[in-house]
């Protein structure tokens, strides 16, 4: 026997739950909150900048002066040395834009910890935000814009000097390959800052790992050039991994995800496998510093 169903049952049916719309609207006001305070601190980073543009004008001169420097030091290379019809310039570039990045991307966390030590972070911890890590994304949002731009200056200064330009297409998979190693030494820098008692240990922290990364990666020297310890430990450096492909995007005009990009001792590694490894790196870090972020802004 069927059940008639009146105007008003269909009415509280079709009707929304109140309790949904409620979560959904306090769901999307927190995101719009975040996004507020992550842009209004990564403004403060701009401004500060702005009035202090030495830091940017020493990351755009220091890479053109390593561009040239080196690139005549190994001007009377022998031919075929660094792979064939590759002159340094060519050769140079990637590692150069990967180190500038790198780089810039250790010294993130100076700023929080100044922050520290003069008070404002903790005026920032005690404020009604509505998420203490868009502390940390603002200083992440900050360092790959200045990344990009300095990567775009350095691309068309290795341009100018013989290093030839990639197409469209690679200059995207090159900023994707920035990006990622960005982030992941962005996101280590910053746990750093967070982790260690003062800016002086911070420095000491990016002087000792700064140029010996730069020196146990491919950036200056093609990894079959190096003893075999050495080569191992390239191996395991995350700059080969983002030197590596950008090299190989330099000098092939046509790539696939499944290009291979680079050999180490004990594979063969493609395009698609290099920007996983570049993922599993970011995904690590950002999984090292997690228990120490909720430790600090609790």
């Amino acid at each position: 026997m069927s059940q008639s169903v009146s105007p008003n049952q269909i009415n509280s049916i079709l009707a929304p739950n109140p309790s949904l719309t409620q979560q959904s609207s306090i769901g999307s006001s927190a995101l719009g909150n975040f996004v507020q305070e992550t842009l209004a601190l990564t403004k403060r980073l701009f401004i500060q900048l702005q009035r202090r543009p030495s830091t940017l004008v020493a990351g755009i001169i220091q890479p053109f002066m390593w561009l040239i420097l080196f690139g005549a030091l190994f001007s009377k290379a022998p031919q075929g040395l660094f792979g064939n019809d590759m002159n340094y310039a060519k050769f140079l570039a990637p590692g150069i834009i990967v180190f500038t990045a790198f780089s810039g991307a250790l010294n993130a966390g100076l700023p929080v910890m100044f922050d520290r030590e003069f008070g404002f972070l903790n005026r920032l911890l005690v404020a009604p935000l509505a998420s203490r890590y868009s502390i940390v994304a603002a200083s992440t949002v900050y360092i790959i814009v200045l990344s990009f731009v300095q990567t775009a200056v350095i691309i068309g200064a290795s341009a100018f000097l013989g290093a030839g330009f990639p197409n469209a297409i690679g200059l995207s998979a090159i900023a994707l390959i920035v990006f990622l190693i960005v982030l992941g030494v962005t996101a280590l820098s910053l746990g750093l800052a967070f982790a260690l008692p003062g800016h002086i240990e911070l420095i000491a922290v990016i002087f000792v790992t700064n140029l010996p990364l730069l020196f146990a990666s491919t950036a200056l020297a093609p990894l079959n050039f190096m003893a075999g310890w050495l080569q191992v430990i390239a191996s395991l450096n995350p700059l080969t991994y983002a030197i590596e492909p950008i090299r190989y995007l330099y000098l092939n005009g046509d790539w696939a995800v499944s290009s291979i990009v680079m050999s180490n001792p004990w594979a063969n590694i493609s395009f698609g496998g290099v920007i996983l490894v570049l993922l599993g790196f970011d995904a690590l870090v950002l999984l090292a510093i997690q228990p120490l972020l909720r430790r600090r802004f609790a």
